[in-house]
């Protein structure tokens, strides 16, 4: 599947808001998941193939410098009677999916797997906890819009500074607190949570970002406020110091040695 660009906005000074359209989204299927993402493919600069290709072949007749690269973007939004996708896109440092979308053109053309998810707001809590930075920030932005005027939600996010901050917006009762990284303190979300007031009552929590970030509040809301991890939506998106191709060669194990915190 592929989706050929129509726009590109720069909504923060690190994301970049990329809408898709174009007749390779005629399969394209929504989600119910709030949470829900492509799996893009993005070729290598003077890629021999392309715009429009199979990943599997290319990987079966290319050499592994030709292979694109995957990146998972979430869904921020699908409009199904006009056909467009939207996706937000980190583009700070160095990599593929923000060069990308940092220079993407109208007409130029991204192919994707998906869409796939886990994660929707349930119905039946009695408040929601949602807890992450700017990797996490579409899917939070997604699942704030599904809930109801009836429901309570307390967010905190982390970003680089004011000027980093975008507008969220939901129809239920929040609880919305910007934190910001500094060199004192590069993992802000930690502090926020644990010095948080949160309602009694049970609780859907989604925490997804930084890894070592994500795993200190994750031990915290399990130990220390009662979150069972059935309630608990939770997942290191990035690692500090990390390219996504090393963090990926280490997150098998971190995610294990993670679990273990909880033994």
């Amino acid at each position: 599947m592929h989706g050929t660009v129509l726009s590109t906005e720069q909504i923060s000074p690190v994301l970049v808001r990329v809408v898709l359209g174009g007749d390779g989204l005629d399969g394209f299927e929504e989600s119910r998941c709030t949470d829900s993402y492509i799996n893009a493919a993005i070729p290598p600069a003077g890629a021999e193939y392309g715009p429009v290709f199979d990943p599997r072949a290319v990987r079966d007749t290319h050499p592994p410098e030709q292979w694109p690269a995957r990146r998972r973007y979430t869904v921020r939004r699908w409009d199904g009677e006009r056909r467009e996708l939207t996706i937000d896109v980190v583009v700070h440092g160095d990599g593929y999916g923000g060069p990308w979308a940092d220079a993407a053109e109208p007409g130029d053309v991204l192919v994707f797997n998906g869409p796939a998810g886990d994660y929707r707001p349930r119905t039946d809590v009695d408040w929601h906890l949602l807890v992450g930075d700017e990797s996490a920030l579409p899917a939070i932005a997604a699942s704030l819009e599904v809930l109801r005027p009836s429901d309570r939600a307390v967010v905190r996010l982390a970003c680089d500074g004011p000027e980093h901050e975008i507008a969220v917006e939901s129809p239920a009762d929040l609880d919305l607190q910007w934190v910001h990284r500094s060199a004192e303190d590069p993992r802000p979300l930690v502090s926020a949570v644990v010095d948080a007031e949160l309602p009694e009552g049970s609780v859907h929590a989604f925490v997804h970002g930084e890894a070592e970030e994500i795993r200190a509040i994750r031990a915290h809301l399990v130990r220390e406020r009662g979150v069972t991890l059935a309630d608990l939506s939770c997942s290191a998106y990035w690692r500090r110091g990390m390219t996504d191709e090393q963090w990926r060669s280490v997150k098998k194990n971190f995610v294990a040695a993670m679990q273990g915190d909880l033994d």
